[in-house]
């Protein structure tokens, strides 16, 4: 991933409260619920499946359990390792 990309991807997540959350539970777990992370934030479990959703969508996240229609885990990619890493001491 270039730095553009992981810069521009940084500005995506930062825009937007619950992609930030989201990114600072995954700094926490290997895999995370969007049920587990809702009850951690008190967000609800629809705010962060959206944001699940939309982290999957740009390639930050994948699911683990994609046959599953609920219960779905999920864990950072390399290139969301990579956008965690530069959010870690400046927007973590």
């Amino acid at each position: 991933m270039t730095e553009k990309l992981t810069d521009e991807l940084i500005k995506w997540v930062i825009s937007v409260d619950r992609r930030l959350i989201l990114m600072e539970s995954m700094k926490r777990h290997t895999a995370v619920r969007a049920s587990d992370i809702a009850h951690e934030t008190n967000r609800s479990t629809q705010n962060i499946s959206r944001a699940l959703k939309e982290l999957e969508d740009k390639g930050l996240i994948e699911c683990l359990t994609p046959e599953k229609t609920t219960w779905k885990k999920y864990m950072l990619t390399d290139n969301g390792k990579k956008v965690l890493e530069k959010l870690e001491g400046k927007y973590l």
